[in-house]
């Protein structure tokens, strides 16, 4: 475990104070910030998958593969 440093809100404090035991605290707000996490790197994901579908986009990709082997010398022997 590592021990991390953030501010929240006066009235959140309380309230977090009032209704979650301390040796509680930790595990709860690691549990919320893993939810969060994974709808954010979800709709991330769900962003590059509509990227990858783009029919125009991939046409002007294209135009960049002739830069895929810039710099590579494949005459190694």
């Amino acid at each position: 475990m590592q021990k991390v440093l953030f501010s929240l809100p006066p009235d959140l404090v309380a309230r977090m104070r009032a209704s979650i035991p301390p040796k509680q605290r930790s595990q709860v707000i690691a549990r919320l910030l893993a939810q969060e996490l994974e709808k954010r790197e979800q709709a991330l994901y769900q962003c590059a998958l509509e990227v990858e579908a783009d029919d125009a986009l991939g046409e002007e990709m294209k135009d960049w593969d002739i830069t895929v082997g810039d710099g590579l010398n494949h005459d190694s022997g």
